[in-house]
């Protein structure tokens, strides 16, 4: 059966969505199906990294499309690589053959309505995976203007996309209600969230001593936020709250990563000087063991009005690890849903943004209590979304419905 990943993001890239395709696609290609990847010539956070155009890897028919590489210091830059890869990939769409399914995720924004539209001339059926909900994070982030002409027309357009769809997965209950409230038939909707990496990625302590020995972090407490770098995740009160805490040589704060608000911890920490913050570059997949076993304190950060738009990915793995965590965010949103399960205090933290003085406090907390052995609870809660769990499940998703798709 022919299926047909779309998405601007795949392998090697490092970033949440390239990985969590690249897992389905060998899950697929494992399974005998014939995977065909459409995805952008660049690094998603480096544009200047470049993949080969054409490429088979692991049985993967890869398919990489060509965009300027503006990258994301404005929106204009954005629109304009966005625009040439939807583009470029209707071109390469409308020369290929039929596909049993096509699976589309949301990058660049509107691409599941680019994959309805070549399925509807060839056939075959659609499944949007919602990793994010555009335009709805443009107007939140207040690059659109809610009710403005743009913002009606791009909606109407996402709407009719997933209307058409044979099925939607979402990665949370808050997504879910965001679909139904824009019209989108319940039955449709299947909530499932990203898995965590457990297949590569485990607590080693002895990755954990090297790398903090390679970046000069042995004997601190290490607070890591590590991932995606967006006005999605506000880090002000992290940053206002590593200020604060500028004179306590134990606790040193550690940004992994990248993304369009990296730079400005980078501006804040030498602005203000500050020698308690160290910023790194996403880590390869290979060294991630390292890199996030080396946290003390995780931190996950979620904007309010981000809540049912985009999803906390990273916390799967950090609840695999066994790391004790701080959600910063509303309680009412899929961290605090998964707070409220773990039901343990003492390893996993909620606190409001804009409270600077609490976050600090939950910091001095976690520090007073020290290195901890990996938390099993939280552990035990992690393999409910293990890769071994939940990419299967999608590959089963794919058969019954390209089976549907061969005898329509």
């Amino acid at each position: 059966m022919r299926v047909l990943l779309i998405n601007q993001c795949f392998y090697p890239d490092p970033v949440a969505t390239a990985q969590h395709l690249t897992d389905l696609a060998v899950g697929l290609a494992e399974a005998g199906h014939r995977v065909t990847v459409l995805a952008s010539s660049r690094g998603y956070d480096d544009p200047m990294r470049r993949f080969p155009v054409q490429e088979m890897w692991n049985g993967i028919d890869i398919q990489r499309i060509w965009t300027p590489g503006l990258g994301k210091k404005a929106q204009w830059r954005r629109l304009v690589d966005f625009t040439c890869f939807w583009l470029n990939a209707a071109r390469l769409l409308l020369l290929m053959p039929r596909h049993d399914v096509t699976i589309c995720l949301t990058s660049p924004p509107l691409i599941s309505t680019l994959g309805t539209v070549v399925a509807k001339l060839k056939g075959g059926q659609v499944i949007p995976w919602v990793m994010d909900l555009n335009p709805d994070e443009a107007v939140a982030a207040g690059w659109l203007k809610e009710g403005g002409l743009v913002e009606r027309m791009l909606t109407r357009i996402q709407n009719w996309s997933f209307q058409q769809a044979s099925r939607i997965v979402v990665l949370d209950r808050f997504m879910a209600q965001r679909l139904i409230h824009k019209g989108v038939h319940p039955d449709v909707i299947h909530t499932q969230p990203p898995w965590s990496h457990d297949q590569s990625v485990r607590f080693d302590v002895s990755a954990r001593e090297a790398f903090r020995a390679e970046h000069g972090l042995t004997g601190k407490f290490v607070v890591m936020y590590s991932g995606n770098h967006s006005p999605c995740h506000p880090l002000d009160t992290v940053l206002a709250a590593a200020e604060f805490l500028k004179q306590d040589s134990a606790i040193h704060f550690l940004f992994v990563g990248g993304g369009s608000e990296f730079k400005k911890v980078q501006i804040f920490q030498k602005h203000k000087a500050l020698s308690n913050i160290t910023t790194l570059p996403y880590q390869p997949m290979a060294e991630l063991s390292g890199s996030l076993s080396s946290a003390d304190l995780h931190l996950v950060v979620m904007g309010e009005p981000f809540v049912g738009i985009v999803h906390p990915c990273k916390i799967y793995n950090i609840l695999s690890l066994g790391i004790p965590l701080l959600f910063i965010g509303p309680e009412q949103s899929h961290g605090g849903d998964l707070s409220r399960r773990l039901g343990d205090p003492s390893y996993f933290r909620l606190a409001p943004h804009g409270d600077v003085e609490r976050v600090v406090s939950e910091i001095r907390l976690a520090l007073q209590r020290g290195s901890q052995a990996p938390n099993a609870a939280a552990q035990a809660l992690a393999g409910e979304f293990s890769h071994a769990k939940l990419c299967p499940r999608w590959v089963d998703w794919i058969d019954s419905l390209a089976k549907d798709s061969r005898s329509s």
